[in-house]
């Protein structure tokens, strides 16, 4: 079991990393090509799909503990309820993790305890990557923005 923990959990970081890398790729490419709407659009459309790119991300590791929790040994999730769906139940657990916040109202139980810290873990690097990104991008379209509007002031 604990070998199957290891691969999956794995197999999930190189996932969301994976997507992480390649949206930020595509954002830097992309961005200074749509020149034509204003820089502050530019880094809020970066925001946005930054966000779904982390919300996508929590899905994984979602659909990771739905996986994980199939195989009896591997632990349980406890809190969970009929109520609101399994499934949606991982999913509240995946963001709640993914964003640090942990409320404490699920407990992860098990071998998919190991899960839930690669997802802490590396939901904190992904959004301190983001942050890094869009920092990047803010210095670069407002400082043009700002540099232009200067120029046309002293003219």
């Amino acid at each position: 079991m604990l070998s199957f923990a290891f691969i999956f959990n794995t197999f999930l970081i190189f996932a969301a990393i994976l997507i992480h890398y390649e949206v930020l790729l595509r954002l830097d490419r992309w961005l200074p090509r749509i020149s034509h709407l204003h820089s502050r659009y530019r880094v809020l459309i970066g925001v946005a799909v930054i966000f779904m790119t982390h919300v996508v991300e929590i899905w994984l590791f979602a659909v990771g503990y739905f996986v994980t929790l199939q195989f009896p040994g591997m632990g349980q999730l406890i809190g969970a309820s009929a109520e609101h769906g399994i499934f949606m139940d991982y999913v509240y657990f995946s963001f709640i993790t993914f964003t640090t916040v942990g409320y404490g109202d699920f407990v992860a139980q098990g071998y998919v305890r190991y899960l839930t810290g690669v997802e802490s873990l590396l939901g904190l690097l992904l959004v301190a990557w983001s942050a890094s990104f869009l920092f990047l991008e803010m210095q670069k379209y407002w400082t043009d923005s700002k540099r232009s509007g200067t120029i046309k002031e002293l003219k």
